[in-house]
């Protein structure tokens, strides 16, 4: 069977537009991490009090995060879903960690697309097996994340 992926970005941030052919390559790779032969993505960027709004109504966390990710249908090999990115947060992140605006959004549209795939960070192996994708998936972009403390995805 061959590959049909279908990647719709939204960029409703109010901010000049982001490189959407290296974000549709990282949905790629992420969709090859989890064998998904079909798929529906739709990565959107978008600002914090847009993001504050979708954390409220879907997980009754009343502040901004930096990404969301929604599984719309699921099964073996095929998929549809979101991936919501905040660019104020990946900005804010990029900023204080000294990495370009960029990566930051590419780790966070990876970690969301991880997310839609199957993988889970709630527990501490799942979290080691989840990071070890996630830094596979931006090497081969040339991205080592930056992490602290109080940093993006984990």
């Amino acid at each position: 069977m061959s590959r049909t992926i279908r990647v719709r970005i939204a960029q409703e941030h109010g901010g000049p537009p982001h490189d959407e052919t290296r974000l549709r390559a990282a949905v790629g790779r992420a969709l090859a991490e989890g064998d998904i032969e079909r798929a529906d993505i739709s990565p959107a960027l978008i600002d914090d009090p847009a993001m504050q709004v979708l954390n409220r109504r879907w997980l009754e966390h009343d502040y901004p995060t930096d990404v969301l990710s929604f599984v719309l249908e699921h099964d073996e090999s095929s998929l549809e879903g979101e991936v919501i990115v905040s660019v104020d947060t990946a900005r804010r992140q990029a900023e204080r960690l000294g990495v370009p605006l960029e990566d930051e959004l590419l780790l966070y549209v990876v970690h969301g697309m991880l997310h839609l795939v199957g993988y889970d960070d709630h527990e501490p192996l799942d979290r080691a097996a989840m990071q070890a994708c996630q830094l596979k998936v931006l090497a081969d972009f040339g991205v080592i994340p930056r992490y602290d403390s109080e940093s993006g995805p984990a």
